[in-house]
């Protein structure tokens, strides 16, 4: 469940995981969390094998689910994107399969 200010994650215009950052009461996130989020998100979409991935980043307040929208399908607005590496954890089930 995203809280309204923690910060949401996912390719921009690519199928992939949704991605939440807690705040947990913090304000200020470092940003080389948020890279490191971003880069995961982009690691987990369909651009994984790319060199380079946009990323939309959004607070949680500004993501929603259309009425009727199939599952998956949100929309946030405003959000900023980074443009980031993608990558995956290290020793997980699909990476090896990969």
């Amino acid at each position: 469940m995203t809280g309204a200010d923690d910060l949401w994650f996912h390719a921009h215009n690519l199928p992939g995981c949704h991605l939440v950052l807690k705040r947990e009461g913090r304000r200020d996130i470092p940003e080389e969390d948020i890279l490191y989020a971003a880069s995961l998100a982009a690691g987990y979409s369909r651009g994984r094998n790319d060199h380079k991935v946009e990323v939309m980043v959004a607070e949680g307040r500004t993501v929603r689910k259309p009425k009727g929208a199939r599952p998956g399908l949100v929309l946030a607005d405003p959000f900023r994107t980074l443009v980031v590496r993608p990558q995956r954890l290290a020793g997980t089930d699909e990476e090896k399969n990969e």
